[in-house]
């Protein structure tokens, strides 16, 4: 009996992960500086313009500091200054991406939003060594639809580990 669940159950499980595979996915596409970065939109709770924040004592440059959104203490944290592109201005298009990662919610200043793209996993490629601007560990990959190249970020993996200590600590 063994041998014949065993020999059934592995199709079964390869059938699921192709047709996991074959879904298309869809992100959402945002600008830093001159470049085009996409999220995974089911992570994203709500967009909302940027307003002033209360500043914590001692936190990295890039957590700005905190918000009051609805009786939830949120961490706002700066993708131009954690990603190194230059000194961030802040207008009418900028843009905090309210996320819900992991049961936390924290918040992504970024220049502006675009739209909601979806790419097949063929519309995906492998990041290429990017040096010292990106740590590729926090890259799904490169996302192409027509002339348009998005940086696809695994936000999971970069707003966890040490920089979700970060934000604990300042945040407490």
């Amino acid at each position: 009996m063994l041998t014949k669940s065993t020999p059934t159950s592995k199709p079964a499980d390869m059938a699921g992960a192709s047709r996991a595979a074959d879904k298309p996915l869809e992100f959402l596409s945002f600008t830093l500086g001159d470049e085009e970065y996409g999220i995974d939109i089911q992570k994203v709770q709500e967009l909302r313009g940027y307003d002033a924040v209360t500043r914590i004592a001692n936190a990295p440059a890039y957590i700005k500091g905190v918000v009051n959104l609805r009786g939830i203490i949120v961490p706002i944290i700066d993708m131009r200054i954690k990603f190194d592109l230059g000194e961030p201005s802040y207008d009418q298009f900028t843009v905090v991406i309210v996320l819900n990662i992991g049961g936390r919610v924290v918040g992504m200043v970024v220049d502006s939003v675009s739209d909601v793209i979806t790419l097949s996993a063929d519309q995906i490629k492998p990041a290429p060594e990017m040096g010292s601007t990106l740590d590729t560990d926090y890259l799904i990959g490169l996302g192409t639809l027509d002339e348009r190249m998005l940086i696809l970020v695994d936000i999971d993996r970069l707003m966890s580990s040490e920089e979700m200590g970060l934000v604990e600590a300042a945040a407490a």
